[in-house]
């Protein structure tokens, strides 16, 4: 391992239904990838684009904006409480 190994940031992971994708490293091709996947996404009754691309494209965003992700943390919590069935909060047993 050389000095410029150790200093390299760990490159940026999406998890998607239990796939990880690693993101690139330059922050503004991240955030072209991101809008480009919602405007396309708005655009999903065009033939080849859809409305899927809309929540993959906010979930590309959410990694460079605070906004972006408050409201997808928001959603990550809500959707957990919602899947389980007797309402609590905490994952482990007995408490």
């Amino acid at each position: 391992m050389t000095a410029a190994d150790e200093n390299r940031i760990p490159a940026r992971k999406i998890s998607i239904f239990g796939r990880e994708f690693t993101m690139p490293q330059s922050r503004g091709l991240r955030i072209t990838i991101g809008i480009l996947l919602t405007i396309g996404g708005i655009l999903g009754f065009l033939p080849i684009l859809g409305f899927w691309m809309v929540p993959i494209g906010l979930l590309v965003l959410s990694y460079e904006f605070a906004m972006v992700r408050r409201h997808r943390r928001r959603f990550v919590v809500w959707w957990e409480r919602r899947r389980r069935p007797d309402g609590t909060t905490s994952t482990k047993p007995g408490l």
